[in-house]
């Protein structure tokens, strides 16, 4: 059965850095494109970045240059490297596998909080 375990969040101060993990398994990690999302309260989930099966990446506007995506295929891990983070960050962050047209495959996981504040 598919699995998609979302790791590493926290409390962080504004500035502050965080690096969350997204171990999956039940399905061929490496030949799927995979995302992270994030959901705030009150907001709908919104696409944070994705990356293809080959290491192509692209970013939403408000995360770029601060955030950076990557994935270990051995692994079968994608990982979100979040950097001078702001309170408008606060959010549970979510992965998914992707299709070939971006769309999220699987049932979301629980997520993970992050919570950017002094």
């Amino acid at each position: 059965q598919v699995q998609l375990v979302e790791s590493g969040g926290g409390l962080v101060q504004p500035g502050g850095s965080l690096r969350l993990s997204c171990a999956a398994s039940g399905f061929a990690f490496s030949t799927y494109h995979m995302g992270w999302y994030r959901q705030a309260p009150g907001k709908q989930r919104e696409t944070v970045a994705r990356i293809t099966g080959r290491g192509t990446t692209n970013y939403a506007d408000s995360v770029k240059g601060r955030f950076t995506i990557s994935r270990d295929n051995a692994k079968n891990t994608v990982y979100l490297q979040m950097s001078s983070l702001k309170p408008e960050d606060t959010a549970v962050y979510y992965c998914n596998a992707l299709t070939a047209g971006w769309v999220p495959v699987y049932s979301w996981g629980q997520g993970t909080q992050v919570t950017v504040s002094s």
